[in-house]
């Protein structure tokens, strides 16, 4: 696939990547989401520079990804116990049927 380079900008400095055209609209909503939070972190706390803004998202976001990976850990394993469940109930139901 055809990749391009495009430049975004994150904090007021810009990046120029090298993407694929069918992600360039998943990387303009994650630089405003971005540009979003540093904007609120902006206007709530004090800070010394963009870095300590920078920081605070990258750590928002690490925390979300987290819980959302341990969602998905409980959700697999509960698709297992489903699982294994339906299976027993089955043998069952064969057995006596």
């Amino acid at each position: 696939m055809d990749q391009t380079k495009e430049v975004f900008t994150i904090a007021d400095r810009s990046y120029r990547l090298v993407v694929n055209p069918n992600e360039k609209e998943i990387f303009e909503e994650a630089v405003r989401q971005i540009n979003l939070h540093i904007k609120k972190y902006a206007e709530h706390y004090a800070y010394n520079d963009r870095q300590d803004l920078l920081s605070m998202v990258a750590l928002q976001y690490s925390v979300e990804s987290l819980h959302l990976k341990k969602s998905q850990k409980e959700l697999a394993l509960n698709n297992n116990l489903t699982e294994e469940l339906l299976l027993n109930i089955e043998k069952i139901l064969d057995e006596v049927l």
